[in-house]
């Protein structure tokens, strides 16, 4: 088809079809770059710090805000334009990532708070002495003075 047999309808019909496949690849990539599902839930680590650092790792967002930023940048545009005839479902998708996203963020801080957190409540609780362990100590050295 030569370009002076497309009217501007069907210029700009091409036009929003092309913008709602972007927008739904980038939501596409958007879902893939987040974390699976079993990289937050299983670990091999041998104490609750390694644990810990593990689940910061994997709460990682990833690309995923990126790819998010283009599908909003396109969706937006789109919208503005009155492109889409039915753009309900991007809106939804858009709204279920961005849910995702910011679970996902405010878990990692919660875990980044306990990695710093942790490590200092053991020290903590491995210099504290209750009073009757140090007198149960101290009637012990004197028992083995005595004999």
């Amino acid at each position: 088809m030569s370009q002076a047999s497309l009217n501007d309808d069907e210029l700009f019909g091409e036009a929003a079809s092309e913008m709602r496949s972007d927008v739904e690849n980038s939501l596409e990539k958007a879902w893939d770059a987040l974390p699976e599902a079993d990289d937050v839930w299983e670990t091999d680590a041998e104490n609750v710090l390694g644990v810990l650092n593990g689940l910061k790792s994997a709460l990682d967002a990833g690309d995923a805000e990126d790819h998010l930023r283009d599908a909003k940048k396109w969706f937006t545009m789109g919208q503005r334009a009155d492109a889409f005839e039915d753009a309900d479902d991007l809106e939804e998708e858009i709204a279920d990532i961005e849910e995702a996203i910011e679970d996902i963020s405010e878990a990692g801080e919660q875990v980044g708070d306990l990695t710093s957190t942790i490590p200092a409540l053991r020290g903590t609780l491995e210099s504290a002495e209750p009073a009757d362990d140090a007198d149960e100590d101290a009637d012990e050295e004197s028992d083995e003075d005595d004999e």
